[in-house]
């Protein structure tokens, strides 16, 4: 199934609100470290309530170590930055989306290393920063899971 990343997360209720999202979709969790928060953060916690146990995550030293355990999947970066809207890709079950952490979004080195066709953006009203990281995870998981004719394949 889908796999979303998380680059360095700083904020726990958001991580904890997609973890639900991906316990919710069958999407694989992966975080990246240094994170900004304990994993057993309140917070955190409070926001995936219940759903850690039908959450499959994988905790990463780093970028590199995160990106070669998915060499068998198309990796994509979510960034206002991106060149293609979310919308315009046609999706398939073993995609992966990075997503920056919320206060500096993805560093430009691990930017650089996605062509401009895997740089994904969600469209906004000019002038606008970012949307938040839980809400921007689910708009695009979603709409690759709706293509996927929301499969309820899960990985084991």
């Amino acid at each position: 199934m889908l796999a979303v990343i998380l680059y360095q997360p700083e904020i726990p209720p958001n991580t904890g609100n997609i973890i639900r999202l991906c316990a919710n979709t069958g999407a694989t969790l992966h975080l990246v470290k240094p994170l900004g928060f304990q994993l057993n953060d309140k917070q955190l916690l409070r926001a995936g309530l219940d759903y850690h146990e039908f959450a499959h995550l994988a905790l990463h030293t780093n970028w590199e170590e995160c990106r070669h355990s998915l060499t068998d999947r198309r990796l994509f970066a979510v960034t206002t930055k991106g060149k293609r809207r979310y919308d315009q890709v046609s999706y398939s079950p073993h995609d992966a989306f990075l997503f920056g952490s919320e206060s500096r979004g993805l560093p430009k080195e691990v930017l650089e290393r996605f062509p401009d066709d895997h740089r994904l953006s969600i469209p906004m009203l000019p002038g606008r920063r970012s949307l938040n990281l839980a809400n921007a995870v689910s708009i695009v998981v979603y709409e690759a899971w709706r293509q996927l004719g929301f499969s309820v394949k899960e990985e084991t």
